[in-house]
């Protein structure tokens, strides 16, 4: 059903997307760093909560691009109207609930996660946690368009429009933050700015290509989005009950003092950067697996679903030798102190090393078996191994044995292995079969 030329055309931009939007945390993270450690750990402990929002409409977006993509495969162009159009109603409106939720606990929701952190840490979060709830819509309705050119195959379009968003990104951090001294606000407005204008572009393009058919009807349409939430909802409890788990770690690793939440940050950002094969090649996998399923091309579904892992592995040992090598320029960008800088390359260096042999496995196999509609066991794996080895794993080690934020880096990691081994074992054994083809049946 593919070609390695429509691969090609399919994941290629996907990595460069990916790259792109790694870079708009990055950009907003060095371009502050002028502003001191404080408002770096500020913008960092805003990310990890906004990750959890953002993620849950993000999964319902996932739901969606599954459906559309195994219509698309069945050729039922009908069907991929009304799946598309129900797609940008759930996801916009869970948005508007999270944005308001978000405006109206601000100070509430910080305090309840990260107690009694340093008076000027808390000042900080509080600004770019507000730009970040003004921002959820606007995320929303770009992840809705994106997740449908992807689905068609066409994931050169949300990558042209990822870069657009990057440009202005980046002019807005170097006008508010350097021109106009705003410091942690002039970073939040210029993501706030860079994701409206996203929103837009990508609805202009939806109405003016045609590569996606849109219902003009308004309104629920029960049995396609029931159809999504079946893909959504788990994927939805996974991403926010991970999330979670990320939140209350960061909330051990504030523990630790500034020296340990920064490093962590700048780990997490320059680590990103090996992490993008992965992703855009698991997004890759869904259209793909869910065309192949939607066709009832099952044995075409496994083959692209091995080969495209092949690839993801390639590029994370490529990234992470990088990584590894450039190291220490890359830190010179963040301008850390001396203790925060030894403490970041020990983190990396084990982070870009379980990567390579880990994060493929345990990230971009499950997007084939989710976009088969084995939903269920991807769910109860990911939150399982979440809690039993990222949480109680890491407090035992990190607290119990003293290891700090090493401790978190090592639960970190063999949650990646448990979850790895879960799931190709599932693939391996055959089970994930019995759930191809239950979305497109009446």
């Amino acid at each position: 059903m593919f070609t390695n030329k429509q691969l090609r055309r399919l994941v290629i931009p996907l990595v460069l997307e990916q790259l792109l939007s790694v870079t708009i945390g990055m950009a907003d993270t060095m371009m502050v760093a002028s502003c001191g450690e404080a408002a770096v750990s500020g913008i960092s402990l805003v990310d990890i909560l906004s990750v959890l929002l953002i993620g849950l409409f993000g999964a319902m977006a996932s739901g969606g691009a599954v459906t559309v993509a195994q219509y698309i495969g069945k050729g039922d162009r009908e069907k991929v109207a009304r799946a598309s159009n129900q797609l940008f109603l759930s996801v916009v409106a869970l948005a508007m609930v999270f944005m308001a939720v978000a405006l109206i606990g601000n100070r509430q929701i910080l305090s309840a996660i990260y107690g009694d952190i340093d008076a000027e840490v808390m000042r900080n979060a509080r600004i770019y946690f507000y730009f970040n709830a003004v921002s959820f819509p606007f995320l929303g309705i770009y992840n809705s368009g994106a997740a449908l050119f992807r689905a068609v195959g066409n994931s050169k379009v949300s990558m042209q429009v990822s870069l657009f968003s990057n440009i202005v990104n980046v002019a807005g951090n170097a006008l508010l933050i350097y021109g106009l001294s705003m410091g942690v606000s002039g970073a939040a407005l210029s993501t706030l700015i860079s994701r409206v204008l996203s929103a837009a572009v990508i609805c202009l393009m939806l109405i003016r290509r045609g590569d996606v058919p849109i219902s003009r009807k308004i309104g629920l349409d029960r049995p396609i989005l029931h159809k999504i939430l079946y893909i959504g909802i788990p994927s939805g409890l996974e991403s926010s009950i991970f999330q979670v788990g990320k939140i209350l770690l960061s909330s051990l690793t504030a523990s630790f003092g500034t020296a340990a939440i920064t490093a962590n940050a700048v780990t997490g950002n320059v680590g990103n950067f090996q992490l993008i094969p992965a992703g855009a090649i698991g997004t890759a996998i869904v259209t793909v697996v869910g065309q192949c399923v939607g066709a009832g091309q099952y044995r075409q579904a496994r083959q692209y679903m091995f080969k495209l892992l092949r690839i993801a592995y390639l590029f994370v040992i490529l990234i992470g030798i990088g990584l590894l090598v450039f190291r220490n320029p890359i830190f010179g960008l963040y301008q850390l102190s001396e203790e925060t800088t030894r403490l970041t390359g020990q983190l990396l260096c084990y982070h870009c090393i379980c990567c390579m042999l880990m994060h493929p496995l345990a990230f971009a196999l499950p997007n084939g078996l989710r976009a088969a509609g084995d939903v269920r066991f991807t769910m109860i794996v990911a939150i399982g191994s979440m809690w039993v080895c990222r949480i109680g794993l890491a407090y035992i080690l990190a607290k119990g044995m003293n290891l700090g934020i090493f401790g978190v880096y090592i639960a970190m990691t063999a949650d990646w292995l448990v979850r790895g081994i879960f799931f190709m074992t599932r693939v391996l054994t055959g089970k994930w079969e019995k759930y191809m083809g239950v979305l497109t049946k009446e």
